[in-house]
Parts: structure tokens; sequence; C-alpha cells
């Protein structure tokens, strides 16, 4: 191995630990704890070296919320491909979307909440956030009615799974009635749909 593959490796693993680091730290005590100083005391590296990588705390957020888009990716598809038909895989991704944002509340706020400088909807949006909106789309596709626009459709969907994420983690919608109010959105979804298919 060259000594400039070495030092590449080398590096990586680093970026990995201050993400690693600030992720665990975020979900124990929030995103205030986390700061560049407390980073650099977890991690036992000077904050020099920290800055050599990240050029401070929003751009460490910014890291995190684009592996947090990869993960959620990965588990959208898996639930998206285990469900049968278009209204079990629309589900099936509401579903999986809640549950992450619950397990996960720290990383959920890097991704939607905080301001970040990531440009989202665009085609210099970072792969992982296109593959995280790409399984919305490809569940919200297939119910989409003649004349919908299937990523306004799909725009709509990921809305208003957010706000009934966002309003229940806030306290300002009850948890317990979660999952009706999220069987009432995929219904009005695929009402459409369902019309088109009986028709």
């Amino acid at each position: 191995m060259s000594i400039q593959t070495r030092r590449g490796h080398e590096r990586a693993e680093r970026e990995r630990l201050i993400v690693t680091a600030a992720r665990e730290l975020a979900e124990a005590e929030g995103w205030d704890a986390v700061t560049t100083r407390r980073l650099a005391a977890e991690i036992e590296y000077s904050q020099p070296v920290l800055y050599s990588h990240f050029k401070g705390k929003d751009a460490i957020m910014a890291a995190v919320a684009v592996q947090g888009f990869a993960e959620l990716a990965t588990e959208l598809r898996t639930a998206r491909t285990a469900a049968e038909g278009a209204q079990e895989a629309l589900a099936a991704v509401g579903e999986t979307y809640t549950a992450f944002a619950r397990r996960r509340p720290a990383l959920y706020d890097a991704m939607f909440t905080h301001t970040l400088d990531l440009p989202f909807a665009t085609a210099q949006a970072p792969a992982a956030l296109q593959e995280a909106f790409g399984e919305l789309h490809a569940a919200v596709g297939p119910i989409a009615a003649d004349g919908d626009e299937p990523g306004l459709l799909t725009e709509t969907y990921w809305a208003g799974l957010h706000g009934l994420v966002t309003l229940m983690r806030s306290g300002r919608l009850p948890a317990e009635g979660h999952a009706r109010r999220l069987a009432l959105l995929i219904g009005h979804f695929t009402a459409g749909a369902s019309r088109e298919a009986t028709a």
C-alpha cells in the first residue's frame, strides 16, 4: 500500500470517527451538546485535526445527515420491495419512515429540521438524498392517477409524512393516534388509484 493510499484510509477513518461520535453524542444529549471542543475530546484528537476534516459543527451535521439519508434509503427500499401491492408498499414506506424518525430522533433532526448547507431537490443534491427521495418516489409512482405529476405527488406524500411525524414528536399530536392518521393519509393517496383499477 502506498503512503498516499494509507493516508487516504487514515483520513477516511478519522472522518468516520468524528461523524460517529457526533451522532452518538447528539442521540444521547441533543445537538446543543455537540461542539467541536467536545468532539475533539471524545475522539482524542486536537481541534485543529478536527477542523482539518470539517469546517465546523454545521459541516459535521451535514455529513451526519448524508449518512442518515443513505440509511433511510436502505430501510425504505427494504420495506417497499417486501410489500405486495402498491397500497401495501406505500403503507410500509410510511411506517418505516415513522419508525426511523422515532428510533433516531437526533439523526432525523439533522436530516430534516436543522438548517444545513446541503442542496435539496436539485441535481447537485448528494446521491444519498436523491436515493432516499427515489425510494419515496418508487412507492408513490404506482398509485399516481392520470394527470398527476408523480414528482409533485411524492413531495406531497413526503410532506404529509414529515408533518405527521414532526407534530407527533413535538407532542402537538398524540402518539396513540398516529397509526390511524397514517392510514388516513395512505387511504387518500391511494383512493384515485383504486378508482382507476375498478373502472
